[in-house]
């Protein structure tokens, strides 16, 4: 008789509650066959053939006793040996039962088991619950909100939709490095019913663009949403045709950046590079979605709550709602995100702000119990998320998607920032149709996301991290003679060590310098490291060259070609040039226009 399989988890009899054994424990995935198998609990003799689990006399042991007898009967409650049940009643010996037929297949007639009543249907097991409730959080990965599970069920990885990123990105996120995620919604009319919006036959545009990054450290993230009437410069694309080859599509200075996508055949590799050349900040990896993401995941979840400070009847979008609050979802979601005559100032700007005020609603939902412990509600988020969205070539399966879903978990969404490109309007036009960056607020948001600074207060911890970093910088600091440094290329373009100490001599006095070359390694960030005793040169050259207090790395120091002690100062990739700053902002600039996911904001 082949060998009953083991059961995931230890049945009714061996947690002690045989007469209290929920059906739907009873019933084991039988990995090889596909189906389950129903596992009974000892029950009286059915059958003469022995059970070949059942362990003899001699050679019953500890680890073979606890699978065949109960917790609280002794060995003499085993029938056959002398002693009587713990009941009281004698019993008849019982050599062993039968092993259970397999679960028939669907269509198959149910037959009773011998000695047996017939048995209701069993449910779903506890190890389908627990892989139905965990499966579906996937979809919080597929809106670039917070949540990590494992929903393995191969058809979902035939849902995915895929296009390369032709090289625009990092290779895709790592675990162990902040994550920057391009989130592209596009006004390509397709699927039922989104021609009736008209201009069906256009390619579509980057309509909504939101760079989400998550910290190294997962404790926060910004979402930046990129204004589509901003004027940009839009790089060469080199793009994978349909039959493989590659064509450059020629670049465009001064145009919209919605045109990034679908325009002239670009592809999103195209926008990630827009965004790349705009920001300094290269994405790790892309997901695009199209009018019908927005319709179908809203009902997966049974409709997100919005909160309306006004009555809008918006005859463009269709959104007709009424002052309050309101839970929508499908259609009314689509003309929710859609509109803009209606709110702020009737344009893009007020418009991103709508947006920003949904996606919050939408995590806050997602994060919800009333989501997370609804099976039915997580796999209608599984197949919709999967259908609606298409990815990058390194975000094409369920299981690089798990991955990610892993990390962005780790979020809580109090610490979720929302805000925009800091953008005024574009003074070369009469009249205001589009946007350019402000450049005296938009270098420095940039900055803080390159450099992973949050844009949200969190843990006290970081505060305290800080002060202490920062305290680096305060004291007294020694005249520009006394400095005395080696100048290191750790990362920066060439050339980049003579331009400093040509620039540190000649017009900032610090003459005991000299150039040391090419660093062993390349690092990130420049660095200055010193001795105790140099504390105050490493403060006048930090106050010279714009390094923050997290630059400075106390240590030792190394002779110079003097053969005196000196100070080393390592340019990284992220030196860009002498005389110019290096320390990154500490917080998002005055006026930067920001919200956390957590809030509850209405739409005015």
């Amino acid at each position: 008789m082949p060998r009953r399989r083991k059961q995931a988890t230890v049945d009714a009899q061996g947690r002690g509650r045989a007469d209290d054994i929920d059906p739907a424990d009873q019933w084991v995935l039988n990995p090889d066959t596909g189906e389950y198998e129903l596992r009974l609990p000892a029950s009286p003799p059915q059958s003469g053939v022995p059970s070949p689990r059942r362990p003899s006399a001699s050679g019953a042991g500890p680890r073979a006793r606890s699978r065949t007898q109960a917790p609280g009967r002794s060995r003499t409650d085993a029938p056959g040996r002398s002693g009587a049940p713990a009941s009281g009643r004698s019993r008849p010996e019982t050599p062993g039962r039968a092993v259970p037929s397999p679960r028939r297949r669907r269509g198959a007639p149910e037959e009773p088991l011998p000695g047996r009543r017939g048995r209701r249907p069993a449910k779903a097991s506890k190890g389908r619950k627990a892989l139905l409730w965990t499966g579906g959080t996937l979809a919080f990965v597929l809106v670039a909100g917070a949540g990590a599970a494992y929903f393995y069920i191969e058809h979902l990885n035939d849902n995915i939709a895929s296009v390369s990123d032709d090289g625009a990105s990092t290779g895709g996120f790592q675990k162990d490095k902040a994550i920057n995620i391009l989130l592209i919604g596009t006004d390509k009319r397709t699927g039922a019913g989104n021609d009736k919006y008209g201009d069906a036959g256009s390619p579509g545009h980057a309509d909504t663009t939101i760079l989400l990054h998550v910290s190294k450290d997962r404790s926060n993230a910004t979402a930046l949403s990129i204004p589509r009437d901003l004027v940009t410069d839009i790089p060469d694309c080199p793009t994978t045709q349909e039959d493989g080859s590659q064509k450059i599509i020629p670049g465009t200075p001064n145009a919209r950046f919605n045109t990034s996508l679908g325009q002239d055949g670009r592809t999103p590799s195209c926008t990630m590079r827009t965004v790349t050349e705009l920001t300094g900040i290269k994405p790790d990896n892309f997901m695009v979605a199209d009018f019908n993401a927005v319709k179908t995941l809203t009902s997966a979840v049974g409709g997100v709550e919005v909160c309306l400070a006004k009555d809008i009847d918006d005859p463009d979008s269709k959104l007709k709602l009424s002052k309050g609050t309101h839970t929508i979802e499908g259609e009314q979601a689509l003309a929710f995100v859609r509109t803009r005559h209606s709110v702020g100032f009737g344009g893009d700007l007020s418009r991103i702000g709508l947006q920003q005020q949904f996606l919050s609603a939408l995590m806050r939902k997602l994060k919800s119990n009333d989501t997370l412990t609804s099976p039915s509600k997580m796999l209608d988020l599984a197949e919709a998320g999967t259908k609606a969205l298409t990815v990058d070539s390194q975000l094409d399966s369920i299981g690089k998607l798990k991955d990610l879903g892993l990390e962005l978990g780790k979020l809580n969404v109090k610490n979720l920032t929302f805000t925009t490109v800091p953008v005024v309007d574009n003074p070369a036009e009469k009249v205001k149709s589009t946007v350019v960056l402000n450049e005296s607020t938009a270098p420095q948001v940039f900055d803080m996301i390159r450099n992973d600074v949050s844009f949200t207060a969190v843990k006290e911890q970081k505060k305290k991290e800080a002060a202490a970093v920062a305290a680096r910088l305060k004291g007294s600091k020694a005249p520009a003679s006394e400095v005395r440094v080696r100048i290191l290329n750790g990362g920066a373009v060439a050339g980049s060590a003579q331009e400093t100490l040509s620039w540190l001599q000649n017009e900032e006095g610090v003459t005991k310098s000299e150039n040391a070359g090419n660093a062993p390694a390349q690092l990130a960030k420049t660095t200055l490291e010193y001795a105790p005793d140099q504390a105050a040169q490493a403060r006048r050259l930090a106050d010279l060259m714009g390094l923050s207090g997290s630059a400075m790395k106390p240590g030792e120091s190394v002779d110079n070609s003097q053969g005196l002690p000196a100070m080393t100062l390592t340019l990284g990739k992220d030196f860009k040039g002498a005389g110019i700053s290096l320390t990154t902002p500490a917080k998002a600039p005055e006026g930067v226009q920001k919200s956390t996911a957590d809030k509850v904001e209405c739409a005015k």
